[in-house]
């Protein structure tokens, strides 16, 4: 399995960015694709997952009712629209896959596929 996350970039403050992951090698729709991120100084944090099996989406505190995961047409890929972004939102965006659901298994030690970072900055 192979996962890349792409469309990070430089975004001013309320703005929105939509980042990408495209994964390759799953032979069927039981997995979850997950989205975590990492802040200057902080460590990794989960950010939000969807159950391709059921469809079922999950986000953390911090970021829900401004970021929605969704599937791409293409059942190999991804997304993670990002609305009314705050400089607190900046990191290293990386994207994760695991087998089976995400409900229960948000921390890093259970997703086993792990695509490079893409950087977001939030600045005016």
């Amino acid at each position: 399995v192979q996962l890349q996350a792409s469309g990070g970039g430089l975004v001013q403050p309320g703005g929105s960015l939509r980042l990408s992951c495209s994964a390759s090698g799953f032979t069927s729709d039981y997995y979850a694709i997950g989205w975590f991120r990492q802040a200057p100084g902080k460590e990794r944090e989960w950010v939000s997952c969807l159950s391709r099996a059921d469809g079922n989406s999950y986000y953390s505190d911090s970021v829900k009712g401004r970021f929605a995961i969704s599937a791409g047409d293409s059942k190999d890929t991804a997304y993670l629209q990002m609305k009314n972004l705050e400089f607190e939102d900046t990191a290293v965006y990386f994207c994760a896959a695991r087998h089976g659901f995400c409900s229960g298994y948000l921390s890093e030690p259970n997703w086993g596929y792990w695509g490079q970072g893409t950087l977001v900055t939030v600045s005016s």
